[in-house]
């Protein structure tokens, strides 16, 4: 009963936190979609688009923390805190360099860059305009996502979720201010939604640096500057890193075949597609706390060699998440209809919309669970090379080339689109449960 406990102690400490997270960065996407969506379909799209490359360097950004996260968590489950220094500070090094090169990127080739999502003159020109500015967050983003991961294998899951607090009522106020010209500040549109982004982005970064520096500089606990790795340690941090790296940009540049693909099926449809999309991130950002939980409560009993709890404990947060994906879908078709509303939009685009969630419902649960088994309890065990292969196979042997085929084969409107080539995940789970029945996963990293 006490090891339930402590179990269920652990689970809502870190899950709880990180759901509300997720749930006030979500909120960053309505609140833009909803205010821009004030000024029509084309600040829509363009923002929507922008938003689609940027998301490219979110992912990387965050196969680099869940590296870090699943060295760290099985560091402290070994009580090694060396460790847990120089794994910190060895991808925090690497998720920095990172950020340079997407803004570089960003700065340097932007036309070029959202030519590729769209052929509308106005559509590519407002996109470009988003990712210029937006792209002087990059910085911030990675350093508050690498103290949350540390903060996070430490259960101070609630400091991560009051920076995001600061975060979200900045970036409310200021999008507010900047995109419609309130309080003697000029109508800025879709350039004003990048400029409290990114400021908003700011605020909660200074916010989780200075906890984490009054944390890690007192009694309690320390975080010594740590850099020093053997030629086996190099070799295995490659070996868990590079397939992560492969998988979570192929996936990434998958998702951004897609939203070419409804770009080019028409406006109102790709209107539509942008409109649900913080419903997407809602939804799943709402059960990101159980994936989150398992890496590191599963990695903490993997490094101490406790193999029969981890397999046991995996199997509870996959059941905690089907059963609130079930309710979420239930919910999210009920209230679709209502949400689709707030915008101004043709009712054409609406009505798409609201299917468009319909179809998101119906795969969500399998969604859920490739995002707990796969992406939070697999991965504690550093076995990322099964991962890569899931889902290059599911993106690329499944999803894209069905895609393709409906959008410019078949000629298909985008709800069915959208529907069909979501089937991949159940690709994808089928793969995924075979993976977890073996127990092949299941192995204490020597990092």
């Amino acid at each position: 009963m006490e090891k339930q406990d402590s179990f269920l102690r652990s689970l809502f400490s870190i899950a709880i936190p990180v759901a509300l997270q997720s749930l006030l960065q979500s909120s960053f996407s309505i609140v833009d979609q909803i205010m821009v969506g004030q000024m029509g379909e084309v600040m829509i799209v363009g923002a929507g688009l922008a938003g689609k490359f940027a998301s490219l360097y979110s992912v990387l950004l965050s196969a680099i923390a869940a590296v870090a996260g699943i060295l760290i968590s099985q560091n402290i489950g070994k009580k090694d805190k060396d460790g847990v220094s120089r794994n910190f500070y060895l991808n925090t090094g690497i998720a920095l360099g990172l950020a340079v090169l997407f803004i570089a990127l960003c700065e340097i080739i932007p036309d070029t860059i959202m030519g590729l999502y769209s052929t509308e003159a106005e559509v590519r020109d407002c996109a470009v305009d988003y990712l210029r500015i937006v792209a002087v967050g990059f910085v911030p983003v990675c350093g508050s996502l690498m103290l949350s991961t540390i903060l996070r294998c430490k259960e101070k899951a609630t400091v991560p979720l009051y920076a995001t607090i600061s975060t979200a009522a900045a970036n409310t106020l200021l999008n507010y201010v900047l995109i419609f010209g309130k309080f003697g500040f000029p109508a800025l549109g879709v350039k004003g939604a990048a400029l409290a982004t990114i400021i908003a982005q700011y605020v909660g970064f200074f916010v989780i640096l200075g906890y984490s520096v009054w944390y890690f500089s007192g009694k309690r606990d320390s975080l010594p500057f740590r850099l020093g790795v053997t030629k086996s340690a190099a070799k295995e941090y490659l070996g868990i890193l590079a397939p992560i790296i492969i998988c979570e940009f192929m996936w990434s540049l998958g998702e951004n075949v897609y939203a070419a693909i409804y770009g080019r099926i028409g406006t109102n449809d790709c209107a539509a597609m942008t409109l649900i999309g913080p419903v997407i991130m809602l939804f799943m950002g709402l059960l990101s706390g159980i994936s989150q939980a398992a890496g590191i409560i599963i990695g903490k009993d993997l490094g101490a060699e406790k193999f029969d709890d981890a397999y046991r404990n995996s199997k509870k947060m996959m059941l905690y998440g089907f059963i609130g994906s079930l309710i979420l879908s239930v919910l999210v078709i009920s209230l679709g209809g209502f949400y689709v509303k707030i915008y101004n939009v043709d009712d054409e685009v609406k009505k798409i919309g609201y299917h468009l969630l319909i179809a998101f419902a119906v795969i969500a649960p399998v969604k859920v669970q490739n995002m707990i088994t796969g992406g939070g309890i697999i991965r504690s065990g550093g076995k990322t090379k099964y991962l890569m292969v899931i889902d290059l196979v599911g993106t690329w042997v499944f999803g894209v080339p069905l895609g393709l085929i409906t959008a410019f084969v078949f000629h298909l409107p985008i709800t069915p689109v959208y529907f069909i080539l979501s089937l991949e995940e159940c690709v994808r789970l089928a793969m995924v449960f075979f993976v977890f029945r073996s127990r092949k996963w299941m192995v204490k990293i020597e990092n």
